[in-house]
């Protein structure tokens, strides 16, 4: 947006004049009330799906696709300046990279506010979004907000530094989704005190904040016991996470006669990771041949995990999958034969739902191939 130049305007250089426009260059530029930087991730950004997951990161002028509806909700005359967009494997396998393009970025555009996402389950996409949001923040200064299906691995790892609106799975909510997150951005620009979860719609932080209600702890519980008690619905002030319990199998009653498989959520992957695993929050896993090995030799494996000093694994992948002593177990006959493949995948920041249908993605695998029992290796 300009404005004609005149003689005044040339007069006044680069010095700031009313309604915020200024000189730069002999051009003038109107500055919005709020200047806004989007990230999204290939598929958002319109440049396609999981085939260009691997699209470096690049920036646009302007609003595109999300950030249209986006600069339309945010209180005063907001405009998105400015958009970046990188695939998400690119994004997971170079996140410092990511984030130093991104916060330079914003100070560049000179930003006032920072979104990223809506990334519902999107794993890959969640991790980065709450990574380069927790950056902004942090060496920027300005408001950020991401949003994210609250099974996203990245509301784990950034739920306690950024505020990240629960989007739910359903992309079809994006209209919804993105009015929360302009509602949190206007408060946060207000300097405005952010409500509970619930009122505002953001995933609770799990922090514990000091608050004087009418009732005090004792009558509080006691109500809460009443309730109970009589069967009625009752709210408990503390967050519990709850696992399944999963029932130990049937021993293997004669490990002579038995196939026996390794299972690795330590991210080894052959040399040049043919699957493009991911290093955090893998939503693939891959089944690798050993039929003709006796042990693992270093330089033809890689780690994709970020979550552990891995080089002692690459001097000797055989510390994360025991090939070696699996075959001298089969060629004493502890055990009837080593399964040919090994089953890998990385298993930093990922939730439980996703690790579960990896596990049984894996089981499905190895159970129709008849294997009998499996050794899982971890970190």
């Amino acid at each position: 947006m300009g404005l004609p130049i005149n003689k005044e305007h040339l007069k006044l250089g680069l010095r700031y004049i009313e309604n915020k426009d200024f000189i730069y260059n002999l051009k003038v530029v109107r500055r919005t009330d709020m200047r806004v930087v989007h990230y999204l991730n290939q598929f958002f950004g319109g440049i396609g799906g999981e085939e260009f997951a691997s699209t470096g990161v690049s920036s646009q002028e302007g609003a595109i696709g999300p950030g249209r509806l986006l600069q339309q909700l945010i209180d005063g005359e907001s405009e998105v300046v400015n958009t970046i967009i990188c695939g998400d494997n690119y994004a997971a396998e170079n996140l410092d990279e990511i984030t130093d393009f991104v916060v330079n970025s914003v100070r560049e555009a000179k930003a006032d506010l920072f979104v990223a996402g809506p990334c519902f389950e999107a794993g890959r996409y969640g991790v980065a979004a709450g990574a380069i949001c927790a950056a902004v923040s942090a060496q920027v200064g300005i408001p950020v907000v991401t949003a994210m299906a609250e099974e996203n691995p990245g509301v784990d790892l950034f739920r306690q530094e950024i505020y990240i609106i629960d989007s739910g799975a359903n992309v079809g909510a994006m209209s919804e989704v993105l009015e929360k997150m302009a509602k949190i951005l206007n408060k946060l620009k207000n300097h405005q005190e952010i409500g509970h979860p619930e009122e505002e719609g953001y995933i609770a932080q799990g922090i514990v904040r000091d608050e004087i209600l009418e009732e005090n702890a004792a009558t509080r519980i006691l109500d809460m016991i009443i309730a109970k008690t009589a069967g009625k619905s009752y709210k408990s002030e503390l967050t519990q996470t709850a696992f399944e319990p999963i029932p130990a199998p049937p021993a293997v009653s004669d490990l002579t006669n038995a196939t026996i498989a390794v299972v690795t959520d330590g991210g080894l992957v052959p040399k040049g990771n043919p699957d493009n695993m991911p290093p955090i929050a893998a939503e693939i896993w891959g089944s690798y041949d050993i039929a003709s090995l006796d042990d693992l030799q270093s330089g033809d494996y890689d780690v994709q995990h970020r979550g552990y000093d891995n080089r002692h694994v690459l001097d000797d992948p055989d510390r994360l999958v025991p090939v070696d002593v699996l075959r001298e177990l089969e060629e004493a006959g502890a055990i009837g034969k080593v399964y040919e493949e090994f089953l890998s995948t990385s298993g930093l920041a990922n939730p439980i739902a996703n690790s579960r249908r990896l596990g049984q993605e894996m089981a499905k695998k190895l159970k129709s191939a008849g294997v009998d029992a499996v050794i899982l290796t971890s970190t």
